[in-house]
């Protein structure tokens, strides 16, 4: 399997098989809001898109952040910490973030779409495996003028790693998490709105046996769970 890294500005030109990558925090938001009982993520690329969602349909919840920091109106911010405690069976979250999703939405010719964190790795490199495309392609969501992108780069080798039958020590992959630019924000405890219990629950290596597909609903994209 060929791996190639793309970022939000090179993605929407990847095709085949794509997985999207989001450590801090989208995509390890989205595992543990699954665990507690959400049914499906709608992502979405706005914040108009994800309240006009709710505004038609006043039972779905609205999740996410702008530049990291929680959206006034919604009904959730990006953090793990926060949606593992909240009991969400049955939900339908629309989740709007400033990585993750704008990662997702842009990779529009995707033909196979997932989304992926280190709570999921294992996961996904085994789906991964099991569909064997000829080329993979890992996008970099994190990576832009301000931050390296480093957590979300050592997701997406770890994954190639266990994909080509290897079994690298998981360790100084997740090291590279508090060291990346994202990382270093949650070990202030002045940025409220970046708790360390965040950054340790990002850190929980394949706490889950579930791998993140997204397909195309009508005009709208769903993620749902997949065992693997």
């Amino acid at each position: 399997m060929r791996t190639v890294m793309a970022d939000l500005t090179t993605c929407a030109q990847a095709e085949g098989t794509v997985v999207v990558i989001d450590v801090l925090r989208a995509f390890t938001m989205a595992s543990y809001a699954f665990a507690a009982g959400v049914r499906e993520i709608r992502p979405v690329a706005t914040v108009d898109e994800a309240l006009l969602a709710r505004e038609r349909d006043p039972a779905l919840l609205v999740a996410g952040e702008v530049a990291g920091l929680p959206v006034d109106g919604f009904d959730l911010s990006n953090s793990p910490a926060e949606v593992r405690r909240r009991d969400l069976s049955g939900c339908v979250i629309v989740h709007r973030t400033t990585a993750g999703t704008q990662g997702l939405v842009r990779s529009a010719r995707a033909s196979r779409l997932l989304a992926a964190s280190f709570v999921s790795a294992a996961a996904t490199a085994r789906m991964l495996r099991r569909l064997k495309p000829d080329t993979v392609t890992f996008v970099v969501t994190g990576a832009d003028e301000r931050r390296d992108g480093e957590e979300d780069r050592a997701c997406a080798e770890y994954i190639a790693a266990l994909v080509a039958g290897l079994a690298p020590a998981v360790e100084p992959f997740l090291a590279r998490i508090r060291a990346s630019t994202a990382g270093r924000r949650f070990a202030d405890p002045a940025k409220v709105a970046f708790p360390l219990e965040d950054l340790e629950l990002a850190s929980e290596a394949n706490r889950f046996d579930h791998a993140l597909a997204v397909r195309q609903r009508g005009e709208a994209l769903v993620m749902t769970t997949i065992a693997a």
